[in-house]
C-alpha cells in the first residue's frame, strides 16, 4: 500500500512535465502569423516561418494563425494572389499533433492533422496527416 502513493505521485510528475511540454509548445504556436516557406520544405516536411520574417519575393504565400481558444485563421491564395482568410479551429491533441479544421465560406469543411516535427530560432516543421475516421480516438 505505501508504494501505491508512491507510484502515484510519480505519476501525476510524468503528467505534469508531459503538459509543460504542451503548454510551452503551444505558447511558441499561438498568436503568431505562420507563413509556408516552401524553399524550405523537405520530401513530406512543411516549413513555415513568421510572417515577420524576410522571405524571398513570391507570387503568394499560405499561412495560417493559431489564436487562443481554438481559433484558426487559415490564409489561402485568393484568385486575385492576395491571401483570403479562412474560419477555422484547431485542438492540441498531445504528441505535438494539431487537429486542423478549415470551414471556407460555401465550401466543404476540411480536416486535417499536423505533426510538429520541430519548431527552433522561429522554423516549425510539420508532417500533415488526413483524418480518416474520428481523429479523436
Amino acid at each position: 500500500m505505501k508504494y501505491a502513493s508512491l507510484l502515484c505521485l510519480v505519476c501525476l510528475l510524468l503528467l505534469a512535465n508531459t503538459c509543460k511540454k504542451s503548454t510551452k509548445l503551444e505558447q511558441q504556436l499561438v498568436g503568431k502569423t505562420w507563413l509556408h516557406a516552401f524553399e524550405e520544405d523537405q520530401e513530406e516536411i512543411t516549413t513555415y516561418r513568421p510572417n515577420t520574417y524576410d522571405f524571398a519575393p513570391s507570387r503568394g504565400r499560405t499561412g495560417f494563425m493559431l489564436e487562443k481558444g481554438g481559433i484558426l485563421k487559415n490564409y489561402a491564395i485568393a484568385p486575385a494572389d492576395g491571401l483570403e482568410e479562412q474560419p477555422g479551429t484547431w485542438q492540441f491533441l498531445g504528441n505535438d499533433k494539431i487537429l486542423i479544421t478549415i470551414k471556407p465560406v460555401g465550401q466543404p469543411q476540411q480536416q486535417y492533422m499536423i505533426e510538429v516535427v520541430s519548431l527552433e530560432n522561429e522554423v516549425l516543421k510539420v508532417k500533415r496527416e488526413e483524418v480518416t475516421g474520428d481523429p479523436l480516438k
